[in-house]
């Protein structure tokens, strides 16, 4: 049999409950043509990563990852799986929206979970942010992910208190992105600052419409879900395949070593005691210079015990001998 019979393979029925209010085939129909989408994507983000050398690859190897999560999530959904039904708070009476419960998709926020601190990343990582800076904003992402699951699975009118928390996140993290980093992105010239500002203001407002879309889906029950599909299907279009090509573009001409970021290759060998540059004649130079607690060959003299300290008398202008 031909078609799509993801909702007859996988039915409406999660641990022996059946689902009133639930997609249909055209919903699912949708998010597989959404999943595709995303698998092209990551695979025009691995493809454009073979024209930058392997140490300027990082912003490649963060997007496709976004992109590979994206495609699995769909890929669930699409297939009408990863979802719990719960009771809703608003009653309505059309014929896609009836019923005592709704299709919850907790496979959806496990994707925002990754997904949305990988852009925010991406994002600081442009502008050369402090770590703890970059640690605080993906914090931020991941939370707002965790209230939104958290006040999809409410059934009672408490779940707009995590609404209510997710909101002030968003608050906190277009602080975050947008304007506190502001002062690194100048610092390091015009095209980081357009390459810094331009995804961060796009980001910041779809991540404005994902609540709106959640207040009248599983929030309010405003709308079906084939409908909260196609809502929530376009913004992820518009934050995965179109952010991706946006951000690339811009930093086409970057180097991320300016940015402090360089991917060491097998080629650039770690400089250590051991490493062959130090070693002459067969006889390790570190061994002649002394390590840590060592007896110096060269001098006779006792080395340092700790690193960092000295470990020679330095004599000092009265005659007197310093340690």
């Amino acid at each position: 049999m031909g078609g799509n019979r993801a909702t007859h393979v996988n039915p409406f029925i999660v641990n022996d409950r059946t689902v009133d209010i639930h997609i249909t085939v055209r919903g699912s129909d949708w998010y597989w043509a959404v999943m595709s989408l995303m698998g092209f994507t990551m695979l025009a983000i691995m493809g454009l990563s073979f024209r930058r050398p392997p140490t300027q690859r990082i912003f490649h190897y963060i997007l496709a990852a976004a992109a590979l999560v994206a495609m699995v999530e769909h890929y669930s959904m699409a297939s009408n799986l990863g979802w719990v039904p719960i009771d809703v708070e608003w009653h309505r009476s059309g014929h896609l929206d009836s019923g005592m419960n709704r299709q919850i998709w907790w496979v959806r926020y496990c994707g925002w979970f990754i997904i949305w601190p990988l852009l925010s990343l991406s994002v600081l990582f442009t502008c050369a942010a402090p770590t703890v800076h970059i640690l605080w904003a993906c914090f931020l992402s991941a939370v707002m992910a965790i209230m939104a699951v958290v006040g999809a699975v409410v059934r009672s009118d408490y779940k707009w208190g995590y609404y209510g928390f997710w909101i002030w996140s968003w608050l906190l993290l277009v602080y975050s992105l947008l304007i506190a980093p502001r002062g690194y992105a100048k610092a390091l010239g015009r095209d980081i600052q357009l390459a810094h500002i331009i995804p961060a203001t796009w980001i910041c407002l779809l991540w404005m419409l994902y609540p709106v879309c959640w207040g009248v889906s599983e929030g309010g029950n405003v709308i079906p879900p084939d409908s909260e599909f196609i809502f929530y299907g376009i913004l992820d279009c518009c934050l995965i395949p179109i952010t991706c090509g946006i951000f690339l573009w811009l930093h086409e001409r970057i180097d991320p070593r300016y940015l402090g970021l360089y991917i060491r290759t097998y080629k650039d060998p770690i400089r250590g005691w051991r490493d062959p540059a130090l070693v002459s004649g067969g006889v390790e130079k570190s061994q002649e210079i002394g390590a840590p607690g060592q007896v110096n060959r060269g001098t006779g003299q006792p080395t340092a015990s700790e690193p960092g300290r000295l470990s020679e008398q330095v004599p000092t202008a009265e005659g007197q001998e310093m340690v």
